[in-house]
């Protein structure tokens, strides 16, 4: 068997993780472009207590995706991470050498970024991102880089960080962006979102959810009775795919 023809496992570490994205995107671009010896599987750990023996076990194993709820916790069993996921301070793609060492990247940022600059002509100047998550770091992170002042909202926040009652009319006239990390409203809970003031919500505010399924959540929905522009994180997560799939193939 040639190199080109040995068998290339990828997938995606995560838990509860049915509905993913990724199987379903990697499955159809390996079938178009005629991969046939490549296949994408998820990985549904209940913990990461035995991840060092899944990958000793799992055979031709040459890239992963992480989601919830590992981007974070799996970065201790990691042999070396990228300074931008050591910035984000979480991983959603792991890379294997050629000697089977690990290497942990986030390409959620890059996915963040394109995805928000094809949406919008003006780069927001203030925003608030919504959850602290594993997502959240790496939504922060693009946004810094787009010299957009960042505001993480929380329903238990830490030092310089507001809670939800505390967004008044007059503070989220000064917002233009709001990223809502959390895992309200995907679905089957589709009938929750963020608990934000929607009332003072209006046509200058833009609300991104980094949810993909449904593919109008609760608060998109609240947004656009306001007047406000809404997308949802379907590109985000093609754009990060991509990214992925070059770092696995370099």
């Amino acid at each position: 068997m040639t190199e080109k023809e040995k068998p290339k496992r990828f997938g995606l570490l995560g838990k509860n993780i049915d509905y993913s994205f990724s199987r379903g995107y990697f499955s159809d671009k390996f079938t178009k472009e005629k991969l046939i010896h490549h296949s994408y599987v998820n990985f549904d750990l209940p913990s990461l207590k035995d991840f060092d023996r899944f990958l000793r076990e799992e055979e031709n194993l040459c890239g992963l995706n992480v989601t919830i709820p590992y981007k974070k916790e799996v970065i201790p069993f990691l042999d070396q991470i990228s300074k931008e996921a050591e910035s984000i301070g979480a991983v959603n793609t792991i890379k294997f050498d050629s000697q089977g060492k690990t290497t942990g990247h986030n390409t959620d940022h890059l996915g963040f970024e394109k995805a928000l600059k094809e949406q919008i002509k003006t780069l927001p100047k203030k925003s608030l991102i919504l959850g602290t998550g594993g997502a959240s770091g790496a939504v922060r992170y693009a946004l810094e880089r787009l010299n957009c002042e960042v505001i993480f909202v929380s329903r238990t926040p830490k030092e310089n960080q507001l809670n939800y009652p505390e967004l008044t009319q007059d503070f989220l006239s000064n917002i233009q962006l709001l990223v809502n990390t959390t895992p309200l409203g995907t679905f089957p809970n589709t009938e929750q979102a963020p608990p934000l003031p929607y009332d003072y919500l209006n046509s200058q505010h833009l609300l991104f959810d980094l949810i993909y399924n449904p593919s109008e959540t609760l608060f998109m929905k609240k947004g656009k009775e306001k007047g406000s522009q809404v997308m949802n994180g379907h590109k985000m997560l093609i754009f990060q795919a991509e990214k992925s799939w070059e770092l696995w193939n370099q």
